[in-house]
């Protein structure tokens, strides 16, 4: 019987002794995934720039037995993701799993209407913070023995849907960005992909959406569990976009 609940608590934590970095960590998905990759045993760095939020994560964190490290960072702010870089590479000298999650949904408006700041700031955060991520991260995850990168995406990218302009090209952007990273790892044990998780409850889908009934929606923590299976060492897919609601790697041509 001893044996027998080893194996059950090896099974349950697949991430064990793993160092798993998540962006946008303080609240919705973000902190679900932060989460539910802690309760696989991973330890967890949360990225995020609300700190109350961070310190909610990381009692939830702790009450369910494992560990964080918070780090209180604006996404947009290229030199702390670089300082990040190194500190992880001083302390673990690796990195296992990345999460970018962090995203900023933007000003719903006709394309003339949109303001220059605000479609610069939606570029920074949404594009430009996530190659940043991959350049000052890639070094760490070539050390791992299954490094594993997943990239929180949108339908809304290829739909073409009126007043969405800015935010669909953000994840069009995105897109090309994480496949033709996983291209450029094809032949290494780094895999990267691509999650659209389509409608949720979350703060920023309500205020897309505001007459959505949110018991309609699936919750955070459900999308968090479906996005694990990407994190985990065993995962062979590679520059794919998950769709959650179809349940299935969408159909695009794989990376050559």
């Amino acid at each position: 019987m001893a044996g027998h609940d080893q194996a059950m608590t090896d099974h349950s934590h697949p991430l064990s002794d793993r160092i798993a970095l998540v962006t946008g960590a303080s609240r919705g998905i973000g902190a679900a995934i932060a989460l539910e990759l802690a309760q696989s045993g991973a330890h967890v760095v949360a990225v995020a720039r609300t700190v109350g939020g961070l310190e909610a994560l990381d009692d939830k964190i702790k009450a369910a037995g494992g560990s964080a490290t918070l780090v209180p960072l604006d996404v947009k702010d290229r030199d702390g993701i670089a300082r990040l870089a190194l500190a992880l590479n001083d302390r673990y000298q690796r990195l296992d799993v990345l999460v970018g999650n962090a995203g900023v949904l933007g000003p719903l408006s006709p394309l003339p209407h949109v303001e220059t700041k605000d479609w610069d700031n939606l570029l920074a955060v949404n594009v430009t913070a996530n190659w940043q991520l991959i350049r000052c991260m890639d070094p760490l995850l070539q050390r791992s023995q299954a490094g594993r990168a997943v990239f929180l995406t949108s339908s809304v990218a290829y739909l073409g849907r009126a007043y969405w302009g800015p935010y669909a090209a953000s994840k069009t952007a995105l897109d090309a960005l994480v496949r033709t990273y996983a291209a450029e790892n094809a032949t290494t044990t780094v895999r990267a992909n691509l999650f659209s998780p389509g409608p949720v409850r979350t703060r920023m889908y309500l205020s897309a959406f505001p007459g959505a009934d949110p018991a309609t929606l699936p919750t955070p923590e459900k999308i968090a569990k479906a996005i694990l299976p990407l994190c985990l060492p065993d995962c062979s897919e590679n520059g794919r976009i998950y769709d959650f609601r179809a349940e299935k790697f969408l159909d695009v041509p794989a990376p050559a």
